[in-house]
């Protein structure tokens, strides 16, 4: 496996959005966000898919979410958490549990995004990420999942369930 480089997004803003690059060159797509730092405290870094000529990002999701956490000073645990799943929902997917906005708080991870470009079959995706809890927890966040549209996603977006992208960047990659 080997990854191809195609675009970035870096900024603040209340979305980081890849508008182009998602076509029929790959099978699967990898989606790197590194040092995402909301301006918000206890938010939660999501995403959601456009397919083809449709606009609103509002895709139907279906998705499962767990996570394992530690504390700085003490406790751990492995919980499944339903208030993150969907069951056919169109809203934006979580990939993060409540990152914290200290300036030493961020969420980083990766989604991968498969066979984006069926015109036959749903769209799988998983995600595994690292984000500091506003708690003072790090946290190792599992999430994964379809879009339910046998329509080809040619767009994806970005951003935190509430207030803006304080800083952080994205990396969008072709798996060969």
């Amino acid at each position: 496996m080997a990854l191809e480089y195609i675009a970035s997004v870096t900024g603040t803003s209340s979305t980081l959005a890849f508008t182009s690059g998602i076509d029929s060159t790959y099978n699967e797509y990898q989606f790197h966000f590194v040092n995402m730092h909301p301006a918000t405290n206890e938010v939660d870094f999501t995403f959601q898919v456009n397919a083809v000529g449709a606009s609103g990002f509002n895709e139907v999701i279906t998705s499962t979410f767990f996570r394992a956490y530690h504390g700085e000073s003490s406790g751990t645990s492995l919980a499944y958490d339903a208030r993150w799943d969907q069951g056919q929902g169109t809203g934006y997917q979580p990939l993060t549990y409540e990152t914290g906005s200290d300036n030493d708080q961020a969420c980083s991870g990766v989604l991968t995004l498969y066979n984006p470009s069926s015109t036959t079959f749903v769209k799988h995706f998983v995600s595994r990420s690292n984000s500091s809890y506003a708690g003072d927890l790090s946290i190792d966040n599992y999430v994964a999942g379809y879009i339910n549209v046998t329509a080809a996603l040619d767009e994806i977006s970005f951003k935190f369930d509430s207030g803006n992208i304080d800083s952080g960047s994205i990396h969008m990659y072709g798996v060969i």
